[in-house]
């Protein structure tokens, strides 16, 4: 009998160029086809109101990054034995972020994460360390990471309704967490609840009010709070109803994402802790001849930089001015979408609006995230006046 040979067949046959055989490709050919790609993506930039990601702060001066290794292996207080690390840029994003979100520096811990699902990870593990027996509870409207890091570690999550203007109900906790209390009484404390309030909710980009709710949830013991503040929390830092967000509002740990608002050209985010919830090392190694109180090892050291030179760029005065120009150019969305007769609604200072699910044909054109009946876009920098007049027209045109 003939040896039978297997044959790998592609999953995108159209796509053969990509493919990474035995044989070196030609970097030529190769240099080409990265180029045309950047090239497609700059060109989409205007049709992707849909998502948040600013493009406003792009850094032309960073290309010669690729011919580095930026790699931080511990956090960034501690020295270890690796120095081809970007700590020092990394120090001064965390302390520009907790500045922002009205924490004290020298009493907060943080770092650059390669996203804010790990800083979500990390704010419910350091309140399970606090917490061993208290549910995780998020609204019906926060991100669907929080299923999954809850799910991850094991804890077990509690789904808060939330009022008309999609924030979770403060009521609701209480009720909740009262009930959790009587079903897990805990040495007479209660287990205790671990809050995870949403800063910019996916749809609807309500705030949750950390105050309210951390009041709510103390009929449960002691209580955490998170605020996944991903696209939400520099918004509401210099937000004229200056929303209850931060850590002066009652939060033990926050994330924020770093690439929504920012720019950061990669997916990447920060995270803050109050540092005596972190007081134990979370893992002691002597690779690297240091201690780590983070979640990852090898770390992006590109993406601090990246951070630090946007930051750098804008300062304080400048993402005030910036988080303005959104709050207005979303002002002006809601007006041609009126115009358009597809019914926009935005809730007190969101970039957010949602409006009625137009035909497949746009939505696809303008890459925008539908849910049901309804369609959403985000003013995060990357949308202006010109695109959202654009949209408008093909919103109109039967």
């Amino acid at each position: 009998m003939p040896e039978r040979r297997t044959t790998w067949t592609p999953v995108c046959p159209a796509e053969t160029a990509l493919y990474v055989g035995e044989l070196p490709s030609d970097p030529l050919d190769d240099a080409v086809q990265v180029l045309a790609l950047i090239a497609a993506l700059r060109a989409k930039t205007p049709r992707i109101p849909g998502f948040a990601g600013n493009r406003a702060f792009a850094s032309p001066d960073l290309g010669s990054a690729t011919g580095a290794l930026f790699n931080s292996v511990v956090d960034p207080i501690n020295n270890d034995a690796c120095t081809i690390d970007t700590r020092a840029y990394e120090q001064a994003v965390v302390r520009f972020i907790a500045q922002t979100a009205q924490a004290r520096p020298k009493d907060t811990f943080g770092y650059v994460t390669p996203s804010d699902s790990e800083g979500l990870l990390f704010g419910l593990a350091t309140a399970r360390r606090r917490l061993p027996d208290a549910a995780v509870y998020a609204s019906d409207q926060a991100h669907d990471s929080v299923a999954t890091a809850a799910d991850l570690l094991g804890m077990k999550l509690v789904t808060i309704p939330t009022t008309r203007d999609g924030a979770m109900d403060p009521q609701a906790l209480k009720s909740a967490a009262l009930l959790q209390r009587r079903i897990r009484p805990h040495a007479g404390r209660g287990p205790g609840a671990i809050v995870v309030a949403t800063i910019g909710t996916v749809m609807r980009g309500a705030y949750d009010d950390v105050t309210e709710l951390r009041q709510s949830a103390a009929t449960a013991g002691g209580v955490h709070v998170h605020a996944d503040a991903a696209c939400g929390g520099l918004i509401a830092a210099h937000a004229p109803s200056a929303p209850r967000w931060n850590f002066a509002h009652g939060v033990d740990s926050l994330s924020i994402s770093g690439h929504e608002i920012l720019d950061a050209l990669i997916p990447c985010g920060v995270v803050l802790t109050r540092r005596h919830h972190v007081a134990a090392p979370l893992l002691a190694s002597t690779y690297g001849q240091a201690t780590s109180q983070k979640h990852g090892h090898s770390r992006s050291g590109l993406a601090a930089l990246l951070l630090w030179c946007v930051l750098r760029r804008i300062g304080h005065s400048g993402l005030r001015a910036h988080v303005l120009g959104c709050l207005a150019t979303v002002q002006y969305a809601v007006e041609q979408l009126t115009l358009a007769g597809v019914h926009p609604t935005r809730t007190t200072d969101s970039l957010t609006v949602c409006f009625d699910r137009p035909a497949e044909r746009v939505a696809r054109k303008w890459h925008l995230v539908c849910e049901g009946q309804l369609a959403r876009l985000v003013t995060a920098g990357h949308v202006t006046r010109t695109s959202i007049d654009a949209l408008r027209r093909d919103l109109r045109t039967p």
